[in-house]
């Protein structure tokens, strides 16, 4: 009696080691989707996080234009424009942060000529974070008392800000949202505080 294996026990066990292969290699590669997925996600929190802080710093510090213009131009739910000098270069710089989609941007303009003047048309825009989620507005405006204000009101009572914003790199897919929430006081504006 000869011992070995039949052609039908051989093709047998190439099927079932290439099932397993195939189980292993399905296993591997969701794996490293999910690591990516989650690596791409800390990323995308971070760098929002980073330009949250930057944000808030600025907003602090937020002074009158050098072409004479009050310390905030514009004060809605979704762009904020203020005057600072955020390069530390002595002259007021016009910032604008605004979302475009679901990218949250910043836009700076250096004071030209004399008399100052920001020209719209030399606006530096940097992307802050592609991945921004926010229903609810990404800027909150309040009084000297604390006070939540309308719009008509925003530019001459604004004394303190709340920024909100929800990262999250694909809303179909956990982990869900990812909530970064700061407040800052306009220092130059802080009377009846």
């Amino acid at each position: 009696m000869k011992k070995g294996f039949t052609l039908v026990e051989t093709v047998i066990t190439i099927f079932i080691f290439t099932l397993g292969l195939g189980g292993v290699a399905a296993l591997v590669v969701n794996l490293y989707k999910s690591y990516n997925y989650a690596f791409q996600q800390s990323l995308a929190i971070s760098e929002a996080r980073r330009g949250l802080e930057a944000m808030v710093k600025e907003i602090r510090e937020a002074k009158p234009g050098d072409d004479g213009a009050y310390i905030i131009e514009k004060a809605d739910d979704y762009e904020f424009i203020f005057y600072g000098d955020i390069d530390q270069d002595l002259a007021a710089e016009r910032v604008r942060y605004f979302i475009e989609g679901t990218t949250f941007k910043k836009g700076v303009i250096e004071p030209q000529g004399m008399p100052k003047r920001y020209p719209l048309s030399r606006e530096k825009i940097s992307v802050l974070t592609s991945y921004v989620r926010n229903m609810p507005p990404i800027f909150r405006y309040f009084d000297g008392s604390g006070n939540e204000l309308p719009a008509p009101s925003r530019l001459k009572d604004t004394k303190l800000m709340k920024v909100y914003l929800v990262v999250n790199i694909n809303p179909n897919q956990p982990p869900n949202d990812f909530t970064l929430e700061s407040s800052t006081q306009l220092r130059n504006l802080k009377t009846n505080l």
